[in-house]
């Protein structure tokens, strides 16, 4: 009997007992998440550096933001990569990521850059304009 084919039934039974989305709880444990991405804010900034090693033409890799949502698509492919598996640490494929922000970044002031393997992405938070303290002039009234 194929070992496969029982996990595939296995794996159905669960989905029909714990419902089909029981698996995406457990899916960042299972297969990390790629790119690996550090994030750090500041009060009105947030820098993101993404890991996306042997990226050769920056068109391979899409970056989207909306409001509060970062999201990366494209894939890793390390070319170098010949013969049998020993040891792979470093996680390669495609991807589609979407990455809650800490607070909504304004669309007008995004900066990406890619350097050794990293991108760098410079985001600045949005200020509703209506929610602004705006000072008001005062303006003589002339005598009619």
């Amino acid at each position: 009997m194929d070992p496969f084919k029982q996990m595939s039934d296995w794996k159905k039974n669960m989905d029909h007992f714990f419902g089909e989305n029981f698996w995406k709880d457990f899916e960042g444990m299972i297969k990390p998440n790629i790119p690996q991405i550090n994030m750090y804010q500041t009060e009105n900034e947030i820098l993101c550096i993404v890991n996306v090693p042997g990226l050769k033409d920056l068109n391979q890799m899409d970056i989207y933001v909306n409001y509060a949502t970062l999201e990366l698509k494209g894939s890793i492919d390390l070319e170098n990569a010949h013969g049998t598996v020993v040891k792979e640490e470093i996680l390669q494929g495609v991807f589609d990521r979407k990455i809650t922000l800490p607070f909504p970044v304004r669309a007008d002031k995004i900066s990406a850059t890619y350097k050794n393997g990293l991108v760098f992405i410079q985001l600045h938070r949005f200020i509703d304009e209506s929610s602004r303290r705006n000072k008001v002039e005062i303006q003589p009234l002339e005598d009619a």
